[in-house]
């Protein structure tokens, strides 16, 4: 027994089966999303001024990743349009360009996955409110921290602009002049020791109110941070593999059924510009605000 409406669109929506299915799917999409910002916005809305972190994500890598995919949306709409023209050649060209930038961009996320991983947050103890977060120290261990003192590769000459963490100073040309200076704390011990040009620190741990790698238990933003861009790396996976069927064993469908196998790509293309989509609410939230 035939289907009814795989490429006819039904009388009551005016769209096919495939098409209408993907759209309340996508409903469904927006406001799991929906949520999460959501979350973000109380969470952020809810810390102590000066609390936030800024300045912690690789901008760049971000940017670059933007423009990844972009690129694939078009690339993905160039398939589709290579069905519908009848360019087997084509459709598996635009569709394999479409993977291999899918491919790339979870490559780059694993390479910001891997430095958070590393990166390394030593909180001071102070007598500030709420306790523990006037003064921060980050940077990439370079020892057992479990046994001895932290001694950490500053991971920049300075603090992360909106916290808290980079003490005023009457000295302020002087910390220009020499940044390391601004690690000039009790308890904080700058060596002479230099490691890929940046100054390293040795922090007793009997100063250390807090420490964590960075990662979700290391505050509020990392556990939201991880969550949303994780479950949207989880929504390109999926559509990866749709895309890896339809190119190798879904592709006979191209020689028998053409009309709807254009509406099965065209369908997965919906799908991959609502994660591109995602991405680009995700760029600005959680690298530039």
């Amino acid at each position: 027994m035939e289907i009814p409406y795989t490429v006819k669109p039904r009388p009551d929506t005016g769209v096919y089966n495939g098409k209408l299915g993907i759209w309340l799917f996508l409903a469904s999409e927006v406001m799991l999303f929906g949520g999460l910002f959501a979350s973000y916005i109380f969470l952020r809305l809810g810390a102590p001024e000066g609390t936030w972190p800024n300045g912690l994500m690789n901008v760049w890598a971000g940017f670059f990743n933007s423009i990844i995919l972009l690129l694939s949306s078009v690339f993905v709409t160039m398939t589709w349009a290579a069905v519908k023209l009848n360019d087997f050649k084509g459709f598996k060209r635009n569709l394999a360009i479409t993977m291999l930038l899918s491919l790339v961009f979870l490559g780059v996320k694993s390479y910001e996955y891997n430095q958070k991983f590393h990166h390394y947050g030593v909180f001071l103890k102070d007598a500030s409110s709420p306790v523990g977060w006037s003064v921060q120290i980050t940077g990439h261990v370079l020892n057992n921290i479990e046994k001895d003192d932290h001694i950490l590769l500053a991971a920049d000459a300075y603090q992360p602009s909106d916290w808290r963490s980079a003490p005023k100073s009457e000295n302020a040309d002087k910390i220009k002049e020499n940044p390391a200076l601004r690690f000039a704390l009790p308890g904080v011990e700058i060596t002479e020791e230099k490691h890929d040009g940046e100054p390293v620190l040795k922090i007793d741990k009997k100063d250390v109110f807090r420490s964590s790698y960075f990662v979700p238990k290391y505050n509020s933003f990392f556990a939201i941070y991880y969550t949303m861009s994780g479950l949207h790396a989880l929504h390109m996976i999926g559509g990866l593999v749709v895309f890896l069927y339809f190119w190798t064993f879904g592709s006979k469908m191209f020689h028998t059924h053409r009309a709807q196998f254009a509406n099965r790509i065209e369908v997965t293309g919906l799908f991959w510009h609502f994660v591109d989509l995602i991405w680009f609410f995700l760029f600005p939230v959680m690298y530039l605000m």
